[in-house]
């Protein structure tokens, strides 16, 4: 069977060898100098001037909101705006920490939030910011949300965790917002093994988020950072690596994190040009050789990165069909979690948020879609069967 994950690493043999030369050498596993230099090279190679490493894709989204909220940009009851379809941990936070999520229904031909749904829910409610999810590689109008939000003075924020490396309108995703946040679990374009980031050009940002990252204290500030909070707070010398500033969890990655970071970076170009190559092939047979699938559109996407293929089916019943068939041959799961509205937390804490009937298109995602894999190690032999179980018989 070809699984949705081909491996741990790209090149894993060599990646599993460093990571064996590491575990017998290192002084050091706790966060240090391999997790600051990921960092750097990370927001290099996003084009961002910050990038912070938390242990977790999950755990860059509750921090991303907590540091928010601590700088006074958010206030509990605010309203934030999130896409439908994507994962609990993009929506869970903003539920843990006392906000309104309100969800976005997403377009049938590109299965991610318009620029036009976000401007009717501006109408409709007051929104402080908006959580795009950038679904499994692909965007919509990107650059349009982009400056609809600036001019509605709304925060626009990316999670970008299935998407590293897609371009679109000339802008890299991950770089139209605030910030935006990355996963590196495996089976993500860059594995870590557990792993994600958050990059921002915001310096306070990026400061208030290595402080929610630690525990609310200051340990992993520069010291010019660490010198201006102390003096601020009139903190003695003797108590400076024991006072919390902020509200903060454990989020820290540790150096074999920042060790496989640094390995795998090396490899980004190369991993998005793969999946990219990957997914313009299954697309030319699927969204345009069958009757089984709505035909998704792409040409927006300058890069698409495709972190797995998608297809809805014309019908629940179909797709049941096309599941059973690829029994034992290739596995598929439902669209990354498929609707948020449909999930039993959502209804649980969020039920004034719930209105009949919406958004309808992420209900139809939900009910009839489901992805394929997408990883650079595919054979031509694994690609041949894929197109072959999930073409039109």
């Amino acid at each position: 069977m070809i699984k949705l994950v081909g491996s741990a690493f790209y090149h894993e043999k060599e990646m599993r060898e460093k990571l064996a030369r590491f575990m017998l050498t290192t002084e050091r596993f706790s966060f240090g100098d391999e997790c600051k230099t990921f960092e750097r090279a990370f927001a290099k190679w996003q084009g961002r001037k910050y990038s912070v490493l938390f242990n977790s894709g999950s755990s860059a989204n509750l921090a991303l909101i907590q540091a928010l909220i601590n700088l006074g940009r958010l206030k509990r009851e605010d309203t934030v705006a999130f896409s439908a379809v994507t994962w609990s941990t993009n929506v869970m936070p903003l539920i843990q920490l006392g906000l309104n999520a309100l969800p976005l229904d997403v377009t049938e031909d590109t299965l991610n939030v318009s620029s036009a749904e976000i401007q009717r829910a501006l109408k409709r409610t007051p929104v402080k910011a908006v959580f795009l999810t950038n679904l499994l590689g692909f965007c919509d109008d990107i650059a349009v949300i982009k400056r609809v939000c600036a001019e509605a003075h709304v925060m626009l924020l990316e999670d970008n965790c299935e998407s590293l490396g897609s371009v679109s309108s000339g802008i890299k995703l991950g770089n139209a917002g605030l910030a935006s946040t990355f996963s590196f679990f495996i089976g993500h374009h860059l594995s870590t093994i557990e792993g994600g980031a958050v990059c921002t050009d915001d310096e306070e940002l990026a400061v208030a988020l290595q402080i929610v990252r630690a525990h609310g204290w200051d340990r992993q500030l520069d010291e010019k950072h660490q010198k201006a909070l102390r003096a601020k707070h009139k903190i003695e010398p003797f108590y400076g690596l024991y006072t919390f500033y902020e509200l903060g969890y454990n989020l820290r990655p540790t150096e074999i994190t920042g060790l496989l970071g640094n390995a795998q970076i090396a490899y980004a170009d190369e991993i998005v040009a793969k999946r990219e190559k990957i997914f313009r092939h299954f697309a030319e047979v699927l969204y345009t050789k069958n009757d089984l699938y709505m035909p998704l559109r792409y040409e927006q996407m300058e890069t698409a990165s495709a972190m797995a293929f998608p297809l809805v089916c014309v019908s629940p019943e179909v797709r049941a069909r096309v599941v059973e068939r690829a029994n034992d041959k290739v596995e598929v799961r439902p669209m990354v979690a498929g609707s948020m509205v449909f999930q039993p937390f959502f209804s649980k804490w969020q039920k004034h948020m719930i209105e009949p009937g919406m958004c309808p298109v992420a209900a139809k995602v939900h009910r009839r879609g489901f992805y394929l894999p997408i990883y650079p190690e595919m054979t031509d032999e694994d690609k041949k069967i894929i197109i072959e179980t999930f073409s039109e018989v």
